[in-house]
């Protein structure tokens, strides 16, 4: 049971990803008090009802985001693009933990420089990762099998009917348009790639072969620091997901490869493949809500110290992959993929 008295604050909350990240959070802490907050207060109200928690308006624009000046909270989890950084502003003042899931690559400047100039105010932690870590750390964990790795290379598929609401929408659109070029990794050192450079394939867990395109989520990041890979890449196809061939509902898939020499000393390339049936959302959400309990210490150690963290250094793979497979991630290795 938690022992914590404030409520966490989930700006975004009524949109398709925060909403689930606020059930989620209820299914593994139930105890733990929660606010839904928006500019459109009915409609955190209505989310906030189904979830039997409260909800409260909140507006990014503004330094103290418009919220009574006795408000109090555990954490902040922002769900939507901060263009004012004014919630990370309210993080630090309060001293609590701040978590965000919207930023590129390219833009994560805007979140460093307020922890430079404030490194022992709050807990920063940067989760805009794919999926808040959905890819990354079956990829970090499948990379423990290896002794060196050459090349690592992620290719996800996000179906044309899952791109949730529009505040996932605007991020898509803006990491893969406002940014000039993607991250990827090539014999050792960082490229900003664009242009043919930046097209690529993605073949599907069913075969088929489908236009993607490098993409910019702080994975490449994450990968490159934990896995010392000489070569890593990030693909995303936007298109129809294999279930949805199958005349399914839509699904979310990540394809995994890891070229490399294992701790036997095999040269070998081996392919794995994690797939929702339910779609971005749930995957999203569980992300989210397991770096928040982590910050806040429910799980995993005392509560985070002030610092800068990605969630893969705060969580362990096999916990987060045990998860992922508890709220219903396939996984599969071996696939023809590669």
């Amino acid at each position: 049971m938690s022992s914590i008295q404030h409520p966490v604050l989930i700006i975004g909350g009524s949109g398709v990803v925060g909403a689930q990240a606020a059930a989620t959070i209820r299914r593994l802490h139930p105890s733990l008090p929660v606010k839904i907050a928006g500019r459109d207060l009915a409609k955190a109200q209505a989310v906030a009802e189904k979830l039997g928690v409260e909800a409260l308006a909140a507006d990014l624009s503004k330094p103290d985001l418009g919220l009574p000046e006795s408000a109090r909270f555990s954490a902040v989890i922002v769900f939507v693009k901060d263009d004012w950084s004014n919630a990370l502003r309210f993080a630090q003042h309060h001293g609590i933990p701040h978590l965000s899931v919207s930023s590129g690559a390219f833009e994560i400047g805007i979140e460093a420089a307020r922890f430079v100039h404030a490194p022992q105010a709050a807990p920063i932690i940067l989760a805009s990762q794919w999926l808040a870590g959905a890819a990354l750390f079956p990829t970090l964990d499948y990379a423990k099998a290896f002794r060196s790795i050459d090349r690592i290379h992620v290719g996800v598929l996000l179906d044309q009917e899952d791109m949730g609401g529009q505040a996932a929408l605007a991020d898509y659109e803006r990491i893969t348009q406002a940014g000039s070029a993607t991250l990827t990794l090539k014999d050792g050192r960082f490229a900003w790639i664009a242009g043919e450079e930046a097209i690529a394939r993605y073949r599907s867990v069913d075969g088929v072969d489908l236009p993607a395109t490098a993409y910019g989520p702080l994975d490449v990041l994450s990968l490159a620091t934990a896995t010392n890979a000489r070569n890593i890449r990030f693909d995303l196809a936007f298109d129809v997901s294999a279930s949805r061939r199958r005349g399914e509902p839509f699904s979310t898939e990540s394809v995994i490869a890891i070229e490399g020499v294992l701790q036997s000393g095999e040269r070998t390339t081996r392919t794995y493949e994690v797939v929702h049936p339910q779609g971005q959302a749930p995957l999203t959400a569980l992300g989210v809500a397991l770096a928040t309990e982590r910050a806040l210490g429910l799980v995993g150690g005392e509560a985070l110290k002030p610092g800068l963290y990605f969630p893969d250094g705060i969580i362990e793979p096999a916990y987060y992959i045990a998860r992922m497979k508890e709220f219903g991630a396939v996984f599969k290795e071996g696939s023809a993929n590669g």
